[in-house]
């Protein structure tokens, strides 16, 4: 092996419906020294209409035990996510698992024991971490511009009426509002804050389907952590969607209107690297005020570009380099749990502790 091909990260793709085709990869495809060598899909023509060097299999265990793979992505329905990923690590691969995690605590427990021992790499796809609204606000919480957080609301609201025929909409295990978009603000304020003292939950159905048959559409979580609430909303019944972060601290508030660029430019073709890739409109650049010297000063903060190629850059760097993973698994197992906390208390209808 050559020291070029001992630097490359080949990888093996696990669906090519909209989270693989539209996220997983293009951003793959925007690392340099990583390469799609296999994809499993039905959608064949696709695959090689984007990919024409990958090859296409239908089988997962085709991709999983070929030697010309050296990291699986698994981009599939969630109930899949752990039986796949397992499959992987089994086999000696690395293993990258879109969000959530998986639908278990148990299953998460298995899947990184079994990555500690074979000293494998094991990482979730949180890309929101490096959404260009949560860059700009982490690193205002960080200056002490706000100082001690007391309220931070964070919002992923919709208008989506209509339930379609998709896995995520529903009753089927794993699927939901609580699993999709939740995963995505639980570990954001969990990278914020860390653990809660407790949580609590309400989520539902409201849109015109029975109960029975579709997953939950809305959810309102409220984690406590002393003094401080943490408030995540989601619904798909917003018309008219209100600010994104509502964050209040002793000295000042940051309040936040409008969503990342980067997944509506990915859909649009558009590739990391692209001039104004990951740049928020300045119409929606965060309102912050603050108090100091007496003084209550209000201002636009100007948002970070958002990057979710950093993302795949840092499991490339794990892989070749021995560097932490960007989103370790451990880390995807703690927003799981949050999910189930936050199910058992809508079910008792009371606040649950964080044990």
């Amino acid at each position: 092996m050559t020291a070029d091909a001992a630097r490359e990260v080949r990888v093996g793709l696990i669906g090519y419906g909209f989270s693989g085709a539209t996220f997983q990869a293009p951003l793959i495809a925007s690392i340099a020294g990583m390469r799609i060598t296999r994809v499993c899909s039905s959608q064949g023509e696709r695959v090689l209409r984007d990919f024409p060097e990958a090859q296409v299999v239908a089988d997962p265990a085709t991709l999983i035990d070929s030697g010309e793979v050296d990291l699986v992505v698994v981009a599939t329905s969630n109930a899949s996510h752990a039986p796949l990923a397992k499959q992987a690590l089994l086999a000696g691969k690395h293993v990258v698992v879109e969000k959530p995690f998986t639908i278990t605590l148990d299953e998460g427990a298995e899947l990184i024991a079994l990555a500690d021992e074979r000293q494998l790499v094991l990482s979730v796809f949180h890309n929101r971490r490096w959404d260009s609204d949560f860059l700009t606000l982490r690193q205002t919480i960080e200056s002490g511009l706000l100082g001690p957080i007391n309220t931070y609301e964070a919002h992923f609201d919709r208008y989506r009426p209509n339930v379609r025929g998709r896995w995520r909409e529903q009753d089927l295990p794993g699927s939901g509002l609580l699993y999709d978009l939740g995963a995505h603000l639980i570990d954001q304020a969990l990278v914020l804050f860390g653990n809660p003292d407790c949580v609590n939950c309400d989520m539902g159905v409201q849109r015109g389907a029975a109960p029975s048959t579709a997953s939950d559409d809305y959810f309102h979580l409220t984690m406590r952590y002393g003094a401080r609430r943490v408030i995540l909303h989601a619904a798909s019944l917003v018309l008219q969607a209100g600010p994104r972060f509502i964050v209040h601290g002793e000295t000042g508030s940051f309040i936040k209107h409008g969503m990342d660029p980067q997944e509506a430019a990915l859909m649009r073709g558009e590739r990391p690297g692209a001039p104004g890739w990951g740049v928020e409109a300045e119409a929606q650049h965060a309102q912050v005020s603050f108090v100091k010297g007496g003084l209550t000063v209000t201002g636009k903060a100007a948002s970070l570009p958002g990057s979710y190629q950093e993302y795949y850059q840092r499991v490339f760097d794990a892989i070749i380099n021995g560097k932490s993973a960007p989103v370790t698994a451990r880390e995807g197992l703690a927003v799981i749990k949050i999910i189930r906390l936050a199910m058992q208390s809508h079910a008792q209808q009371r606040s649950v502790t964080f044990e």
